[in-house]
């Protein structure tokens, strides 16, 4: 069968060998301790089949860190591949291929399982749920995505990466010009990773309109519930969007059809428009969320209420409709005409506004307050001086006149990398300390979170700044080399010295979890920070149900009023609560996925088939199964708040 020698990696060399021999000889590390420590049933009662929102949370963390390291080592070797001039470290299809996947890794694999990351782990919790509506769907969503996401890193193994950019633009991810199937992995993997997604939208959207706890009415939820209410809007309405054109694409690339080709009636910028109509909101779903943790953050360690609640909501809400209508910005140069440029740069300009009126709501919050430098507090403080010169050239980069100078160029990557390292980046790191305790029951090291802080943040202006420079002058972005006579090389190299530092940064996270892991004491309270809302007012570990009595709220800060004013959050008595049983549908479901998706990669019609048919037994075993969840009794819900209360006292 002919399609067995695609499997071969177009481009061998020693890099790629070593990595799949360090990926092999990991998994048979996993595999052999798993068996040894007998684990096995542990994985799968507790993990594999979990329908727990914490749970999944967790592993949509673990999924994030590790793709984190995975982005992280393709940013390293672009940038030392472009320390020197003439450089000879990567060829030139290397490079296309790692730029390509760092992208899409750091973006898609990195950013989207960290926010869902803290969907899953604090929304219900701050709005008094017991978990989310449909607690077998979010398995689901979680495992299609895992799935999609292994998919995609299996490419550089097996059939080489894509390497048509993370944007992937037709004809150059055409068959004609992107001959291996690279490219196939990118649309199919990014489909299953989307589609389970798109379930976590529709999931959310529904636990936070149904299941606040009462008394919480909209204008009542915590900040970081409005920005993933509003996230998730956005994911519902932006995410069909890049379904049908993957769809598309895929069946450009597998049957021949002619939507994004040159001739025969395609429209090759049918794909630009497609993916950016998805991809610039897809921005807003990753900055809403990093605004909502910022404002808890910002709340929490000034030791005030957020300034201008409902300016802060209207604000989201007007970013988010404004985010559907400045797509058009990221082909000003593209020959679309002066009219349709001016009104996208009208846009474009305008979406600054609400995300102004949010920089000076937290500089008010801090105005006056006892300020409390915590890690999480660092790293938003650094936010806001490092996000806002990222803000302030994506205005220039909406001037469409200026943009002939600056577009394709590197101050485009500068400024990108501008607003997503402090703006979700930084946020992710705060959140994760700020959680941490909650997560785990011990908190990570403060100096050692400090000095991360710090180190990555003089890495980020050393490894960027330099950027806005070379671009100005011209240097193009996704070049993998340049001649000495262009003058960039000291300046590349200052990049990469700067790209380094980060890395030291990271490696310092990595040493703080490590060290606090074995040192930290666990004897802390429920509540380390002294915060102001639900999800510090239950136990640490959370319980399975997360709270014996449902909530009672009057304010939009309850765990705070409850400590300062004497507020009552937990009236009535203790009663029998219903949750889900655990079901290893979901990853059974995944798995289906996972070869139904590989074989479309290789167009192997009847593994394609096998793949399909297991997914709709799936659907059809759901349809007819007869699961009604169980209970905890008052007895069981009484032992474990008895051995939760004495384990803090």
């Amino acid at each position: 069968m002919d399609f067995f020698e695609r499997f071969a990696v177009p481009h061998p060399s020693f890099l790629i060998y070593a990595s799949m021999v360090g990926i092999g000889l990991t998994m048979i590390a996993i595999v052999i301790g798993i068996t040894y420590f007998k684990k096995w049933g542990y994985l799968w009662s507790e993990w594999l089949t979990t329908v727990d929102h914490k749970r999944i949370g967790i592993m949509y963390l673990l999924s994030a860190l590790l793709m984190l390291f995975r982005g992280g080592v393709d940013a390293i070797m672009m940038r030392s591949q472009l320390a020197l001039p003439d450089n000879t470290l990567l060829d030139s299809q290397h490079y296309n291929e790692i730029f390509t996947t760092h992208g899409v890794v750091m973006i898609l694999f990195m950013a989207m399982p960290f926010i869902m990351f803290f969907f899953n782990f604090i929304v219900p919790l701050q709005i008094g749920a017991r978990d989310v509506a449909f607690p077998r769907l979010n398995a689901i969503s979680f495992w299609l995505f895992f799935m999609g996401m292994g998919l995609f890193n299996l490419s550089f193994i097996i059939g080489g990466s894509p390497d048509a950019g993370w944007t992937s633009y037709f004809p150059l991810a055409g068959n004609e010009f992107s001959s291996s199937v690279g490219t196939n992995y990118y649309m199919i993997a990014i489909q299953i990773a989307g589609i389970g997604t798109l379930l976590t939208g529709i999931n959310f959207m529904t636990t936070i309109l149904k299941m606040r706890a009462p008394g919480m009415t909209l204008m009542k939820m915590p900040m970081f519930t409005w920005s993933a209410f509003i996230a998730n809007v956005i994911i519902v309405f932006a995410f069909p969007v890049l379904t049908v054109a993957l769809a598309m694409g895929t069946m450009d690339r597998l049957f021949g059809t002619n939507f994004f080709t040159t001739v025969n009636g395609g429209m090759d910028m049918l794909w630009a428009n497609l993916f950016w109509v998805w991809g610039h909101p897809e921005v807003y779903i990753l900055i809403l969320p990093a605004f909502g943790l910022y404002s808890e953050i910002i709340s929490t360690f000034a030791k005030r209420n957020l300034y201008g609640y409902k300016s802060m909501v209207a604000s989201m809400v007007l970013i988010s409709l404004l985010s559907f209508f400045v797509w058009a910005h990221h082909f000003f140069t593209m020959g679309q005409g002066a009219l349709t440029n001016s009104i996208f740069s009208i846009t474009t300009m305008a979406i600054a506004v609400p995300t102004g009126v949010k920089i000076f709501n937290w500089l008010f919050t801090l105005w006056k307050g006892k300020i409390e430098f915590t890690t999480p507090m660092l790293y938003s403080m650094l936010f806001i001086p490092l996000f806002t010169l990222g803000g302030v050239t994506g205005v220039m980069l909406a001037m469409s006149a200026a943009d002939y100078q600056y577009h394709n160029t590197m101050f485009l990557v500068a400024h990108f990398h501008n607003v997503i390292i402090p703006g979700v980046v930084y946020a992710m790191l705060a959140g994760l300390t700020y959680y941490w305790p909650k997560l785990f029951g011990f908190m990570l090291n403060e100096k050692l979170g400090k000095w991360t802080a710090w180190v990555l943040s003089i890495g980020f202006v050393l490894a960027f700044i330099p950027m806005y420079i070379t671009g100005l002058d011209g240097q193009a972005r996704r070049m993998y080399t340049y001649s000495e006579s262009t003058g960039f090389g000291l300046l590349n190299m200052v990049s990469f010295v700067g790209a380094a530092i980060m890395a030291v940064g990271f490696v310092l996270l990595v040493y703080n979890i490590y060290y606090s892991t074995r040192y930290a004491s666990r004897d802390i309270s429920n509540d380390p920070w002294d915060a102001r809302s639900l999800e510090w007012a239950t136990h640490t570990p959370v319980p399975e149900y997360n709270f014996a009595i449902t909530p009672q709220v009057n304010t939009t800060q309850p765990f705070w009023d409850s400590k300062k004013n004497g507020h009552q959050l937990f009236k009535g008595k203790i009663e029998k609560i219903h949750m889900p049983n655990n079901s290893g549908l979901p990853f059974i479901m995944g798995c289906f996925f996972f070869v139904f998706g590989f074989a479309m990669v290789f167009s192997m019609w009847p593994l394609v088939i096998i793949g399909l048919i297991g997914i709709l037994a799936c659907l059809a075993y759901r349809s007819f199964e007869k699961d009604h969840g169980r209970y905890i009794s008052v007895e069981e819900i009484e032992e474990t708040e008895t051995k939760l209360r004495g384990a803090k006292q």
